[in-house]
């Protein structure tokens, strides 16, 4: 038997093995678990200054489990709640880090920036538009439709578009 066979570290199951929670985490282990890629991470780490892994020789990246936390509670404003990077940035300076680890734990909500999407204009019949006088909501209804007859544009050129790469014959070129 060779020594390198002896290594429990060359077992297939390695990946499987999950790691302590209390454990520290790698790049490539908190991208995984958070499910973005390596280089948002490093974003991140430009644009809030409360994530701050621990760095070794070489520049090698370790996420503490508070880290980890941090992180998934960004990811849960930026991807899940709608919230800009400014947003976000607002949310940790008036609410905390804490609260926003606890978001991350899935131990706190926080409202979405945007409500869910919808597909028409319907939503407009709900009252109050806050802060805008009341003659802006014809304004606001146009500029509504005029946005969705655009959108329906662009979903139809995306149609044609992959129409004609489906058939591999030169389409119309606008």
């Amino acid at each position: 038997m060779s020594l390198a066979s002896a290594d429990p570290r060359d077992t297939p199951d390695r990946a499987a093995q999950e790691k302590s929670a209390t454990a520290f985490r790698t790049i490539k282990e908190a991208a995984d678990e958070l499910e973005v890629p390596q280089h948002v991470l490093r974003f991140w780490e430009t644009r809030f200054a409360q994530v701050r892994p621990v760095k070794r020789a070489g520049g090698r990246r370790y996420y503490r489990p508070d880290d980890i936390d941090l992180l998934k509670g960004i990811r849960s404003l930026l991807h899940g709640q709608g919230y800009t990077i400014k947003g976000a940035q607002a949310i940790l300076r008036e609410k905390g880090l804490r609260f926003v680890q606890s978001v991350g734990r899935g131990e706190a909500e926080i409202a979405a920036a945007f409500p869910p999407e919808n597909d028409g204009p319907e939503e407009l019949d709900a009252p109050g538009i806050d802060g805008l006088p009341d003659d802006a909501r014809p304004v606001l209804e146009a500029v509504l439709d005029d946005l969705y007859a655009c959108r329906s544009i662009l979903n139809d050129l995306q149609r044609l578009s992959d129409m004609d790469a489906s058939t591999d014959e030169p389409g119309p070129h606008p």
